[in-house]
């Protein structure tokens, strides 16, 4: 290493599966999209849109992350601009809410049930 970033390829490695990551999120919330209104109405819809817009700004900010990081490889950035987790901690939140609100509609849907 001949600097303060290594000029592997763990950056594309990581992009890559950023991008498969923002992918599943994509397809998750069509499918969502497609299903929820069948069984909560017209206003589920939301948060598959909700969820497909979190992918595409997740999408945007990792092809930024990863130019920073090339032009860092080159020697033309600042190394200090990938610190922190942001990218991170957004895709934890989104995934813990999406987790809490599938929990409630599962058990929605359980307990709007008729059981003889």
């Amino acid at each position: 290493m001949n600097g303060p970033v290594d000029a592997g390829l763990q950056a594309e490695r990581t992009a890559l599966a950023w991008r498969r990551t923002c992918l599943a999120l994509l397809a998750g919330s069509l499918v969502a999209t497609r299903i929820l209104p069948e069984l909560f109405g017209a206003w589920s819809a939301l948060l598959g849109v909700a969820g497909a817009v979190c992918a595409g700004l997740l999408l945007a900010a990792i092809q930024r992350r990863y130019r920073t990081h090339q032009s860092n490889v080159q020697g033309d950035g600042d190394p200090r601009t990938l610190a922190g987790g942001g990218l991170i901690g957004a895709l934890a939140l989104f995934a813990v809410s999406a987790g809490v609100i599938s929990i409630g509609a599962v058990a929605v849907v359980i307990l709007s049930r008729d059981i003889p």
